[in-house]
């Protein structure tokens, strides 16, 4: 069963698991079950994703309940009225706080302007050798992205040097294989803690908030982070 965060006659908001796929895509791949799928099963009726998730990533996942509410969200998202907030895990110890602005290049070869704004949240060094250096540092960092494209978070941690711990793609595959040998981890510690938008009927602005899975409760327990406000 899916976590339900928010229900109205219009919305309905899930906490998506990691490695659930939103929807069919080229993309991705094959799957036995998708987010859509699993949700109209669950409730018994059609429901319409506003915006999607990487399989990897968990979290706030919104959708509507019929095709007029579909457009009017689609375009608060598209005008960024919309505010989305992130957690994760990354290698290294990042500045405090920096707005990210590097074009990304998408899967039809297209430039676009991408813009992350992160703040730092918490710092970890932990005895575990990694190369020549005899212990690894870590960080937990808050992502806001301004602009909502492929894998953006991915690619812009990637950018700076400081890569999301457990991603494949766009992370580091020594620091991942070196975990998953370790304590048995290979989450990618990426979540989308919160959604903050407006009504599309009433325009109250309406917060959604989703709790981190206990993969995530793992890994931040290695490395000594206090998750307690996101649990």
């Amino acid at each position: 069963m899916l976590e339900i965060l928010y229900r109205d006659e219009h919305l309905i908001a899930i906490n998506k698991p990691s490695g659930l796929l939103v929807h069919k895509s080229f993309y991705a791949g094959e799957a036995d079950t998708y987010a859509i799928q699993e949700l109209r099963n669950q409730i018994g009726q059609k429901v319409f994703p506003v915006h999607r998730l990487d399989r990897k990533t968990s979290g706030v996942l919104l959708f509507t309940l019929d095709k007029d509410t579909l457009r009017i969200m689609s375009e608060q998202f598209a005008s960024r009225d919309v505010e989305k907030k992130y957690l994760a895990i990354l290698r290294g110890w990042t500045k405090e706080e920096e707005t990210i602005d590097y074009d990304l290049i998408n899967e039809n070869e297209v430039k676009q302007n991408a813009i992350t704004y992160y703040h730092l949240l918490q710092k970890s060094e932990i005895d575990l050798p990694f190369l020549k250096h005899q212990t690894s540092r870590y960080c937990l960092v808050e992502a806001i992205p301004e602009t909502g494209r492929f894998h953006q978070l991915r690619k812009h941690f990637k950018h700076i040097l400081h890569p999301i711990l457990g991603c494949r793609k766009h992370g580091c595959n020594k620091q991942n294989k070196l975990w998953l040998q370790t304590f048995g981890i290979s989450k990618m510690t990426l979540h989308a803690h919160q959604l903050v938008f407006s009504h599309p009927i009433t325009n109250e602005r309406i917060t959604v908030n989703a709790t981190i899975d206990d993969e995530f409760k793992r890994v931040g327990a290695i490395l000594n982070f206090d998750l307690s406000s996101y649990s």
